[in-house]
């Protein structure tokens, strides 16, 4: 064989061995992943979830797919979804933090390489918690009723001082809590992330997004599970709507509204803040 002969097979050689990755991986299929913040105390386990789901609109969720939890860039614990996509992790963290967390797939035939993040809050019990309707951050959407937080008519406005306020209000004594409503679709992991990432984007102070379920009490519901679950420091509310109030005030705790609202809106007891800028004085 000659020598140009020679060097035409390395090339073809060559060149099946650096494409066959890359035809390997356009065959497999695209994917997301969702995951839900986790609040827990020091030296507790908390339970992670997080959902894979196919790439587009129907999100179908796809089972059988090994997950892998990262913290600082070590993974800490692995999971395989069930037949819904999703996947559970349980982690013990060791101190007071507000941990970034994420989420991979693993070593997959099927799935090509994607990840999702998340926050784990670890609180001390003792610590004051507000807890905040996430539509009390936002100015409402022309002619949207800000039902939940799925964002497919677009990104809320923030209200404004909303985010300098809160991070006052945060930075030496409160945590937070940001309550979402699933929304119509009742797709709590996606609203779960899209609220996250809108907190990020418009620069709020790190707190846990807790997932509302659907119906009229889930929030009341919520909030005596956590008093449950000994975060008894959850005595304060600050929100847009009526019944976000009124869930806090008939457990006999501190309701702030925000904006002013309407007089047919407005439960006895709550107090009121035309703006961010009054939140403090209200507190």
């Amino acid at each position: 064989m000659s020598c140009r002969l020679r060097q035409s097979a390395v090339l073809f050689v060559l060149s099946i061995v650096l494409c066959a990755p890359r035809a390997e991986a356009a065959d497999k299929q695209a994917a997301v992943l969702l995951v839900q913040d986790a609040l827990t105390v020091p030296h507790q386990s908390v339970t992670l979830a997080a959902k894979l789901v196919k790439h587009g609109l129907m999100q179908q969720g796809l089972g059988g797919e090994p997950l892998e939890l990262l913290i600082n860039g070590q993974v800490v614990a692995t999971a395989m979804t069930g037949g819904d996509g999703t996947a559970m992790f349980s982690y013990t963290p060791k101190a007071q933090a507000a941990v970034h967390v994420q989420v991979r797939v693993g070593n997959s035939p099927r799935v090509a390489p994607v990840e999702g993040q998340a926050n784990l809050l670890v609180w001390e019990r003792r610590n004051p918690i507000v807890a905040v309707e996430l539509t009390a951050l936002t100015e409402p959407l022309p002619q949207v009723p800000l039902t939940g937080f799925e964002l497919t008519m677009g990104s809320p406005t923030p209200m404004p001082d909303a985010a300098d306020e809160l991070g006052k209000l945060t930075q030496f004594y409160y945590h937070a809590i940001y309550m979402v409503s699933p929304g119509v679709t009742g797709n709590g992991f996606r609203a779960g992330v899209q609220a996250r990432d809108w907190l990020e984007t418009h620069k709020f102070p790190t707190g846990y997004v807790l997932l509302l379920q659907p119906g009229e009490q889930a929030l009341g519901t919520t909030i005596d599970e956590l008093h449950a679950a000994g975060w008894k420091t959850v005595k304060t509310g600050i929100g847009r709507s009526k019944a976000f109030a009124e869930a806090f005030l008939q457990r006999r705790l501190d309701a702030v509204l925000v904006p002013e609202p309407s007089a047919g809106d407005k439960p006895r007891k709550a107090k009121i803040a035309k703006t961010w800028k009054e939140i403090r004085k209200r507190l």
